[in-house]
């Protein structure tokens, strides 16, 4: 009788079962440290020791989510061979074994809780919320069509705040808004992308899609495009934003968010590239350039004497 082995596990097939490209989401825990810095408010001026703690609160988050992503990589295994590109993913492949697995989901998910503990109390408390959620989407709530979609808008919220809990600084309802609004643009326009692509295949890979409704979802992506440039409009001229910056000038950066949103609509309606959102915003040059021009704004901004 032949015995199967489960095969090595080596660095690289670990590495690639995290989804590394996946992490640029947590650069969002950043963003409480880089309005902070310059909130002149602040009793005490928050300085760039800061960095030194909201890192790594974000490279836990990185671990976290690699360990969610392993989970639903199980979970999911069966489904994934039917897909054209998820079928190369460690465990669909069989590189690595169910129970390789969950051992390094156990691993990644303790030592990104502990570490968060040993952050701050608030932080491992938004990071174990986070976790819970996922833990929903990835065994129930992934299959409810719209509910999917705002469990992932609300990861990205949960990691807005978890930066600022760990500084301890106050971060504004509309940031989160914006962020909220934003995520769930993303996540509707990948929703489209793979309707589009909609087959028996797909359909077994994911089942909400069947009760998604194409004409909806390009309703549903045109009223929270307009709703994320508004909500991003307010922001910036808020008065409670005005005193905080000591300046009207965050309107100027309307512009880059309106193309942004309207570079990303391009890609997934005409060009069909809307399935994954992390790599557009990884390789997609008129995309980073606007980005560029939106943190050199930002500076600009912030730094001009007042």
């Amino acid at each position: 009788m032949n015995k199967t082995h489960a095969p090595a596990l080596s660095f690289s097939t670990a590495l690639q079962s995290m989804r590394p490209a996946q992490w640029t989401k947590n650069v969002v825990v950043l963003a409480a440290f880089f309005f902070a810095f310059w909130d002149r408010t602040r009793t005490e001026p928050l300085t760039w020791q800061a960095i030194f703690v909201v890192v790594p609160a974000a490279l836990l988050f990185c671990l976290a989510s690699s360990g969610i992503y392993i989970l639903n990589d199980i979970r999911d295994a069966a489904a994934d061979r039917h897909h054209p590109v998820k079928r190369h993913r460690p465990i669909a492949s069989g590189a690595l074994s169910i129970a390789q697995g969950y051992a390094l989901s156990v691993l990644l998910l303790t030592v990104a809780i502990l570490g968060a503990v040993v952050l701050s109390g608030p932080f491992a408390a938004t990071l174990v919320a986070y976790v819970v959620m996922q833990f929903l989407y990835t065994f129930g709530l992934k299959r409810v069509a719209l509910v999917d979609v705002m469990v992932i808008a609300s990861g990205f919220v949960l990691r807005a705040i978890a930066g600022a809990v760990v500084l301890n600084v106050d971060i504004s309802p509309w940031l989160l808004l914006c962020t909220f609004l934003l995520a769930l643009f993303l996540a509707l326009c990948k929703r489209r992308q793979e309707k589009r692509l909609d087959t028996e295949d797909s359909v077994r890979h994911r089942a909400s899609l069947q009760d998604y409704d194409g004409p909806l979802l390009d309703q549903l992506i045109s009223a929270i495009a307009g709703a994320t440039i508004l909500a991003y409009a307010i922001y910036t001229l808020w008065p409670e934003t005005v005193e905080k910056f000591g300046t009207h000038a965050l309107g100027l950066t309307i512009p880059f968010v309106v193309f942004g949103i309207f570079r990303f609509l391009d890609l997934a309606y005409r060009h069909e590239q809307g399935e994954r959102p992390e790599k557009i915003l990884l390789t997609d040059i008129p995309m980073l350039t606007n980005l560029g021009l939106y943190g050199i704004t930002l500076l600009i901004i912030f730094l001009l004497p007042r």
